[in-house]
C-alpha cells in the first residue's frame, strides 16, 4: 500500500487524535507515542491527544507517556483520528472518536486488516511492526532522540529484538538509523524487553511448570486462571512473554498460552515456529495477528478452548505432513 503524506494530511486538522488497540503492547505504545511526539513537534499549535489503556510501567522511559488519556469518557469530535497497530474495532473506548471524526487514518501491519479502515490507509502486512510504518511516514528533518527511542521500542518488541521472521533488512536499517540518535539502546532492550520483577518470574515459572505437551510434543499449552493471578497479585501485563518461553521448548511447533479474563472467558496468545499460521487460527475465533504470533478471546472452559484451537492447529500440521 502506498505511503501518504503525513504532514499534508495533518495540515488542515486543528484537532488530531491517536489511539491503538486494547491491552497495548510495546509496538502499540511505541508507534502511538512516536507518532504523537512527531506531530507535537511539527505542529506545536495543534491540539493532539493520544488514547490508550494504561501502558505497562516499563514504558515510562518514553517521553510524554504521562500525556496518554486512559479514559474515553469525554465527548469530542476530532478533525483527524488515527487508528494505529489495529483496525477500528480493537480501539476499545476510542472507537467512538474514530467513528465521529471528520477524517480518519489507519496505520497497521496486521494481515487481517490488509485493506485498512480509514479514509487514508497505510497497511503493510509484511512490515515488522506498526512502528516501522510510522517511521516510513516521518520526515527525518523533524526526527529527534525521543521520537527515535519510542519507535525503536516498538520495533524491538514486535520483532523479539530482531529474532522473529518479520525482521527484514529494512527493519535493521531503520533500527541502525534510530540508534544513531544517541539513546542508550542496550538499556532500553534490557529494561523494556528482558527485565522482569520477582513476581513476574514466579508466575512464569508456574506457567512453565504446569504446561502440557500434546500432539506428540509439537504443541504446548499453559493456562493461568483468575485464582492463580489473584494469589500472585498479578495482572495481564505481568504475563507478557510467557507464550514466547513456551514456544522455545525443543520440538514445539505451536505454543498456546491463555489466562482467564472472566467466568468462562480466556485471552489466548499463540506463537508458531513457522509451520502453523496462527493468524488463520485466531481469525476463526474473532482474533488476528501475524503468521507466527496471534491471539484472540474465547469463551468456554479451558478444555473447550484448547480443544477448539487444536482442531485447526492439527489440521494445518497434517496438511504439511501430507
Amino acid at each position: 500500500m502506498t505511503k501518504f503524506d503525513l504532514i499534508k494530511e495533518c495540515g488542515n486538522a486543528n484537532t488530531i487524535g491517536i489511539s491503538g488497540h486494547i491491552r497495548p503492547d510495546g509496538d502499540c505504545v511505541g508507534s502511538c507515542m512516536g507518532l504523537y511526539l512527531y506531530l507535537k513537534k511539527v505542529f506545536p499549535e495543534k491540539e493532539i491527544d493520544v488514547y490508550l489503556e494504561k501502558p505497562a510501567d516499563i514504558f515510562q522511559c518514553i517521553k510524554g507517556i504521562e500525556q496518554i488519556h486512559t479514559e474515553c469518557s469525554e465527548e469530542k469530535k476530532f478533525d483527524l483520528f488515527f487508528a494505529v497497530d489495529c483496525e477500528k474495532s480493537r480501539l476499545g473506548g476510542a472507537e467512538k472518536y474514530f467513528d465521529q471524526a471528520e477524517r480518519t487514518a489507519n496505520i497497521d501491519h496486521h494481515i487481517s486488516n490488509e485493506n485498512g479502515c480509514g479514509n487514508i490507509n497505510y497497511v503493510v502486512p509484511t512490515a515488522s511492526s506498526a512502528s516501522e510504518l510510522v517511521y516510513d511516514l516521518l520526515d527525518e528533518t523533524y526526527l529527534d532522540e525521543e521520537i527515535a527511542k519510542a519507535i525503536y521500542i516498538g520495533i524491538i518488541h514486535d520483532t523479539g529484538v530482531f529474532q522473529y521472521s518479520n525482521t527484514s533488512p529494512k527493519t535493521l536499517q531503520i533500527a541502525a538509523k534510530l540508534i544513531s540518535y544517541g539513546f542508550d539502546f542496550p538499556k532500553i532492550i534490557e529494561e523494556t524487553f528482558y527485565e522482569k520483577t520477582y513476581v513476574q518470574n514466579q508466575i512464569l515459572g508456574r506457567a512453565l511448570l504446569e504446561s502440557i505437551l500434546f500432539m506428540d510434543g509439537r504443541c504446548v499449552v499453559s493456562v493461568i486462571d483468575r485464582k492463580t493471578m489473584d494469589f500472585y497479585q498479578v495482572n495481564s501485563k505481568d504475563l507478557d512473554g510467557i507464550v514466547n518461553q513456551l514456544r522455545i521448548i525443543k520440538g514445539v511447533e505451536c505454543a498456546i498460552f491463555m489466562y482467564e479474563t472472566d467466568t468462562l472467558e480466556y485471552k489466548v496468545s499463540m506463537r508458531s515456529g513457522g509451520l502453523v499460521d496462527v493468524a488463520k487460527v485466531a481469525q476463526i475465533f474473532g482474533g488476528g495477528g501475524h503468521i507466527r504470533a496471534a491471539g484472540c478471546t474465547m469463551n468456554g472452559t479451558a478444555h473447550d478452548v484448547v480443544n477448539n484451537l487444536s482442531v485447526h492447529i492439527e489440521k494445518q500440521l497434517e496438511e504439511i505432513s501430507d
